[in-house]
């Protein structure tokens, strides 16, 4: 575990995402809030007030909640490429971007599985084609699951950071356009723009929690950063005084390295079942926020997110273990006895993806 001491006193000043994007959500093909789920007995035995459980194991149909993201970065993309002042329909973005050039815009990401899949989707929807890099790590049935989103699949023999840098090189082709929650110098609109996607997911969060009090501490997965940071930004503005834990798999924190070293740090990352977690560098935009507003970055095992998942589904929430890896850190914190848990806390854990098949760890 790091904590981050000056976090608590720490506000976001940046600027806030409007109704605009909840309403663009809105006008998508199979928009549905996805449920909070309170857990009472849980909530008893770790004492504390409440426990809910953001579930995103079914948003637009997909299992996972990164189309928010995607979809309205990309959209935002279009509409500056063509230097539109406003948010028209998908099917005026749709006309715009296939009669771009000669065969239209094609949409290029590297992924790990879930923001391939949301970026494919938009693709889709839009009508135009896209190309997902993924690691070879990636099992066949997630590529497979991509590729059923109309995308073009390419394997790259190497990891998410080396996948990168061959979308990025694939990128510079006429006629393509990048899309990646993932920021460095110099590419760091689209990133900003995805985290400002994901604010749909916290403007319901914020809603269907009224009843339960007042958010105290909420705890988010990290894979490069974006979802945190999103979440970071948010709940330590003006109108919120929350806490923010980081969880990342022991196989891949790279947060916490750089939160140790008090800058970026790259590290080698290793198999883990936490795949969407899996990258090595945290993004540049993310990091602007997260080494100011996250309270503390803990490491969990497979073991332990497999353990809370399956504790998870006799629940009823149905997810992934990357979803199942913020209630692993939340026993991790209440062990550790810090950050004010107690019996008037109200905790939301993000549970990011839905069930998927991977090796139970042993």
């Amino acid at each position: 575990m790091f904590f981050n001491t000056s976090a608590v006193t720490w506000k976001y000043d940046g600027p806030s995402c409007g109704p605009d994007v909840q309403a663009f959500h809105k006008s998508l093909p199979g928009y549905n809030r996805t449920p909070l789920v309170p857990l009472p007995v849980l909530a008893k035995e770790l004492g504390v007030k409440h426990i809910l459980v953001k579930d995103e194991s079914n948003r637009f149909g997909l299992p996972a909640f990164k189309i928010l993201g995607a979809s309205w970065a990309i959209a935002k993309a279009l509409l500056a490429r063509y230097k539109l002042p406003y948010m028209c329909s998908l099917d005026e973005l749709s006309t715009l971007a296939r009669h771009d050039g000669v065969d239209g815009i094609k949409l290029v990401a590297c992924t790990e599985g879930n923001w391939g899949r949301a970026v494919a989707r938009m693709a889709g929807y839009l009508q135009i084609s896209c190309t997902i890099f993924v690691p070879w790590s990636v099992d066949e049935a997630t590529r497979n699951r991509i590729a059923g989103e109309g995308a073009e699949v390419k394997v790259v023999n190497g990891n998410y950071d080396e996948s990168l840098e061959v979308a990025r090189l694939e990128a510079n082709r006429d006629g393509r356009l990048l899309v990646m929650d993932f920021s460095w110098e110099g590419y760091e609109r689209i990133p900003q723009w995805v985290v400002d996607g994901y604010s749909t997911m916290l403007t319901e969060t914020d809603r269907q929690s009224k009843g339960f009090g007042r958010i105290t501490h909420t705890i988010a997965s990290v894979g490069v950063g974006s979802w945190a940071q999103a979440v970071s930004a948010h709940y330590k503005s003006k109108d919120h005084s929350t806490y923010v834990i980081a969880v990342e798999p022991s196989a891949a924190a790279s947060l916490q390295a750089s939160m140790e070293a008090g800058r970026i740090v790259s590290i080698p990352t290793s198999h883990t079942i936490m795949d969407g977690m899996n990258c090595g560098t945290v993004s540049l935009t993310a990091w602007r926020i997260l080494k100011n507003g996250i309270d503390a970055a803990i490491e969990v095992s497979d073991m332990e997110a497999h353990n809370d998942l399956q504790y998870l589904h006799s629940q009823g929430v149905k997810n992934g273990p990357c979803g199942a890896a913020t209630l692993s850190a939340l026993r991790k914190l209440v062990k550790e006895g810090r950050l004010h848990l107690d019996q008037n806390s109200v905790v939301v854990l993000f549970s990011t993806e839905g069930a998927r098949e991977y090796i139970i760890p042993r």
